[in-house]
């Protein structure tokens, strides 16, 4: 089954270390075109989530963002640098012998004081094990909604086609009654200008305008590149160029059709065919 290009997925979870959540979306693009927004403590994930991202996807712009909301413990979380903070208190008893009526330095006034006091590192090892997890599954959940969106283009795609394939069937049935309404008026001109009937050049010219007119070979391919079309709609991975292809030569047969038009109805039919091919290539550029 075919999948979209342009998904949003969102998974977050919280732990004793606090929140992660990680976002992925997409839209469409040529070629897979991976960013990332990574906090500090997450950092070296980097390069296995491209990796994986490689193995679930073939092409499209997709952004992946983390966040890191570190866990809220009243304290618990800080830890005190002994070691600084006698650095300080040191510093501050050789001022008091240089000074006359220096300020005491009291405790709260040490723990002001920058690097004395720091937030506890938390378990990168364990971060990152949570954060590959927590992308495991926004990717299913993204992967998910892809496949929903392709679904759905599939089902707009194919009622176009069933438009495009009714469009040349009146096509089809038109082209007796253009040659019957091309040999009456021959043969009304003929009656005009008081010509001697010959039957043999009459037969001639049909042909000729049969020749130049006929569009059976532009009708037979479209119906080929239809059933193409539905066949790859049912295929599975990255079909999206090869359909853009097919939308190409689908242009080309209606353009050929409109160039061999001698009726305001074939002219019709062959602008709305380009319409539909139209609409059904603005479609596939989102498909994988």
């Amino acid at each position: 089954m075919i999948r979209s290009m342009t998904a949003f997925a969102r998974a977050e979870t919280r732990g004793d270390y606090g929140l992660i959540a990680c976002e992925i979306r997409s839209v469409n693009h040529r070629f897979l075109e991976p960013g990332f927004r990574l906090p500090d403590v997450l950092r070296e994930l980097e390069f296995p989530l491209r990796e994986r991202l490689r193995q679930a996807l073939t092409r499209g712009k997709v952004d992946v963002q983390f966040r890191y909301e570190a866990a809220d413990t009243h304290g618990a979380g800080l830890e005190l640098d002994r070691d600084l903070a006698a650095q300080y208190v040191r510093a501050a008893a050789e001022i008091d012998q240089l000074t006359r009526h220096a300020a005491p330095l009291n405790a709260s006034d040490i723990l002001r004081l920058p690097g004395v006091v720091r937030n506890r590192e938390p378990d990168l090892a364990a971060l990152q094990a949570e954060g590959l997890k927590l992308f495991e599954t926004a990717l299913a959940q993204f992967l998910a909604m892809r496949e929903r969106e392709g679904r759905e283009l599939a089902r707009l795609i194919e009622e176009r086609l069933t438009a495009m394939m009714a469009e040349t069937e009146k096509v089809r049935a038109r082209m007796p009654g253009i040659l019957a309404h091309y040999r009456e008026r021959l043969l009304n001109r003929l009656v005009d200008l008081k010509s001697e009937l010959n039957t043999e050049r009459l037969e001639q010219e049909m042909i000729l305008f049969a020749q130049k007119i006929d569009v059976a070979e532009e009708m037979d391919r479209l119906c080929a590149h239809e059933a193409e079309i539905r066949r790859v709609l049912q295929e599975a991975g990255a079909v999206g160029r090869r359909l853009d292809f097919l939308m190409q030569e689908l242009n080309r047969e209606a353009n050929t059709l409109g160039s061999k038009s001698v009726s305001a109805d074939s002219s019709l039919s062959s602008v709305e065919l380009k319409v539909l091919i139209e609409q059904m290539r603005e479609q596939i550029q989102n498909i994988e």
